[in-house]
């Protein structure tokens, strides 16, 4: 197959064959279009990527998108908020929405025979929302609460107060939600102006898997946008560039009346655009993927610290954050610290076995394919990677790139990554300590000086 031409290089009006299942069309006005047809499903899963997560929100507006994705179901143009519900349950379908960092997505759920309906009812709420003033107030409380439960759950919270800091300075560090602050004091009218200047076709994509045809997916496109398809805009290019944090090592105590101590450790790490991401999920699924990785069986196995314990990644366009999380009875954190401290200092100068590469990249591979078994996984990985990469990587492609992937090559990365004693510069706790002076001297002295 020739070489693939990215998405937001693509002319307007042209279609690309990007493997034997995908088809990419750019529409006038810059909406990308991409498809993947699965034989043998019954099911088809409609997504509208929008580029514009928290990230973008100026302070005045911080948690405007996630509010956005509340307020769009609450009534369009031609269909009130029950009468939305009313038409995806007549179908037995999920209609609902997400918003991150970097990105929101609208989508719903049918049977094949519905496609239209969904295509209708996803455009519709994107594009012809009311935004009325009475339905910001009632969405208001709504996503307060919302925040209240992320502050009662313990590991949410230690999630938001970690990426709070690792990434301290930079936009990626403002929690999706917003603050009660911030919610409190938007209008409708800074919430309709973020919307119009934010939704726009260039920086859409349309994703569509299942029992469906390019072609039937384009008509529907067409015949729901109408005259919204029209003009010279193009695709907006995938973000890019370099981070500039500068923050120096952190340790964050969100006091709390919990039984356990929830700490997490880490480190700033790669951007999604980094040659060597395939490495770094390895090694992630090597440190604390699975009841086989080091720190499962050094914390949990062998010590009886934590009942769970695990490693995570997150890759933005310009910025990441590796790190590693424990719940443990608060009288064992310090403990717990320094086998967290002492496993990825052991892994930074050692690196991983032979035995546990490949045991990692078999669950990486196990775990994408098995992930893709429904039309709403596969909807979600062709939108994402044309949202972040303007390519398609198929499956077996990255099967490829994850097999690739070598013992030295993975202990490269974690050498580079833990080169600092334990290689942790960030920590975050949420647990029953009055202030940062009552954790333990030890976790003080893990976090990297």
């Amino acid at each position: 197959m020739a070489r693939q031409i990215p998405g937001y290089e693509q002319p307007v009006g042209s279609t690309r064959k990007l493997d034997e299942a995908v088809r990419r069309t750019v529409l006038p006005g810059g909406l990308r279009v991409i498809t993947e047809h699965v034989p043998g499903v019954r099911s088809a899963t409609v997504g509208l990527w929008v580029g514009i997560g928290s990230r973008d929100e100026p302070p005045a507006v911080a948690g405007a998108a996630h509010y956005l994705e509340h307020l769009l179901f609450k009534g369009t143009r031609t269909r009130s908020a029950t009468q939305i519900a009313e038409e995806i349950d007549a179908v037995g379908g999920e209609f609902n929405a997400f918003t991150a960092k970097e990105h929101t997505c609208y989508y719903a759920q049918v049977l094949d025979e519905d496609l239209p309906l969904a295509v209708d009812l996803v455009t519709d709420v994107v594009f012809e929302a009311l935004c009325a003033e009475s339905d910001v107030d009632t969405e208001r409380s709504v996503v307060l609460e919302e925040i209240a439960m992320r502050d009662d759950d313990p590991e949410d919270l230690l999630h938001e107060t970690f990426v709070g800091a690792v990434l301290a300075g930079h936009a990626l560090a403002k929690p999706v939600l917003g603050t009660e602050e911030s919610i409190r004091g938007m209008s409708a009218k800074a919430l309709r102006g973020f919307y119009r200047r934010r939704y726009t076709l260039p920086r859409m994509v349309l994703a569509v898997a299942g029992n469906v045809e390019h072609a039937q997916v384009l008509r529907l496109a067409r015949k729901a946008l109408g005259e919204r398809l029209s003009g010279p805009g193009t695709p907006v290019p995938p973000r890019r560039g370099r981070a500039r944090i500068t923050a120096g090592p952190r340790l964050e105590l969100h006091t709390d009346d919990t039984e356990q101590a929830h700490v997490m450790l880490g480190m700033r790490a790669l951007s999604r655009h980094d040659e060597r991401r395939y490495a770094l999920s390895v090694l992630n699924a090597a440190l604390g993927g699975g009841m086989s990785s080091r720190l499962f069986q050094e914390i949990r196995e062998q010590r009886g610290l934590a009942y769970q314990v695990y490693s995570s990644i997150a890759a933005y366009a310009d910025t990441g954050h590796l790190s590693v999380y424990a719940g443990c009875q608060p009288e064992r954190l310090g403990e717990v610290a320094n086998v967290l401290r002492d496993v990825l200092g052991q892994v930074g100068k050692e690196g991983f076995t032979d035995a546990e590469v490949a045991r990692a990249k078999g669950q990486l591979r196990g775990g994408l394919v098995l992930g893709l078994e429904d039309t709403a996984s596969r909807m979600s990985r062709i939108g994402k990677q044309e949202l972040n990469y303007g390519l398609y990587a198929g499956v077996d492609e990255t099967v490829e790139r994850i097999d690739a992937v070598t013992t030295e090559e993975v202990y490269d990365l974690a050498r580079s990554l833990f080169s600092a004693p334990g290689g942790v510069s960030v920590g975050a706790v949420v647990g029953p300590y009055a202030s940062p002076q009552d954790l333990p001297d030890d976790l003080h002295e893990v976090i990297a000086r």
